[in-house]
């Protein structure tokens, strides 16, 4: 079994106060793009994956580099669901695949700031 290291990008299509939030344009491109480059330029993953439950968040999220191997449940996309649950799904999907994942990192899809030298930083200081 292979060792490898993901980043989540959760990202629910459900928003109720910004409808589509994690898609809208930010600055001329979708939000989540921003953390989608900067997980991929930090080079620290195996995999870059958006977990979502909405089909029009994965076409972006794949149209900037990033992985969406499932559709997250229902029971995970609701008001209530935590970003703990939503990235302990992430690992279990990729342990129940034949990886073993043995780092996780959680980016939010609304993080435009993020940088792939500070996530780079991060992974230094778990060095």
């Amino acid at each position: 079994m292979s060792l490898i290291k993901i980043a989540v990008i959760p990202a629910r299509g459900g928003s109720k106060r910004i409808p589509k939030k994690n898609i809208r344009l930010f600055n001329g491109k979708p939000i989540i793009a921003y953390s989608i480059e900067a997980a991929l330029a930090s080079q620290c993953f195996d995999h870059v994956v958006v977990s979502t439950d909405d089909e029009s968040i994965a076409a972006v999220a794949r149209a900037h580099g990033a992985e969406t191997p499932y559709i997250r449940p229902a029971q995970l996309s609701d008001d209530f669901a935590g970003t703990n649950a939503v990235a302990a799904h992430a690992i279990n999907w990729f342990n129940d695949s034949g990886f073993q994942v043995s780092h996780a990192c959680c980016i939010y899809a609304t993080a435009p700031f993020v940088t792939a030298e500070l996530i780079q930083e991060g992974w230094k200081v778990l060095g």
